[in-house]
């Protein structure tokens, strides 16, 4: 296949990963999950302490909480430019966060299992993963910016 003079090249999906416009937008990226996490665990303390909820029932409310957020802000400062509508946006999102939440879950019961690592140290470590995970499924497949 050949490309008509003056047209763009098509460019390979490791070299969107690696550009100069997805690392702006993993800083932007990693503002916001840094924002929502802290979120989450506000949420998560504020249902269980005054709210009364089970641990449960509280986690996952702000899990939805936390990146009903993380998309508002993903979607203007982020991602701002798509062409993917609202509600589906908001839905594969959603789907993103499941296949993260699966990751986190995956790595870190391997960590526990087959390192000494501290559990702590381990999820953070995992969040790392998961994050960017999520970061490349939402910039490519969901709001096509990369």
């Amino acid at each position: 296949m050949t490309v008509p003079e003056g047209a763009a090249r098509p460019v390979g999906l490791v070299a969107r990963l690696l550009s100069r416009k997805a690392g702006a937008m993993l800083v932007r990226n990693t503002v916001v999950s840094c924002l929502a996490f802290a979120f989450d665990l506000g949420a998560l303390w504020a249902l269980v302490r005054w709210a009364g909820l089970g641990k449960l029932a509280a986690a996952a409310i702000g899990f939805v909480a936390a990146n009903t957020l993380h998309y508002a802000l993903g979607r203007s400062w982020i991602f701002r430019g798509t062409d993917r509508g609202l509600a589906s946006g908001y839905l594969y999102f959603l789907a993103n966060a499941a296949i993260g939440l699966a990751v986190t879950m995956a790595l870190y019961a391997a960590f526990l299992r087959f390192t000494s690592i501290d559990y702590l140290v381990a999820r953070v470590i995992v969040s790392v993963f998961a994050g960017l995970t999520v970061f490349v499924l939402n910039a490519v497949l969901n709001f096509r910016r990369l």
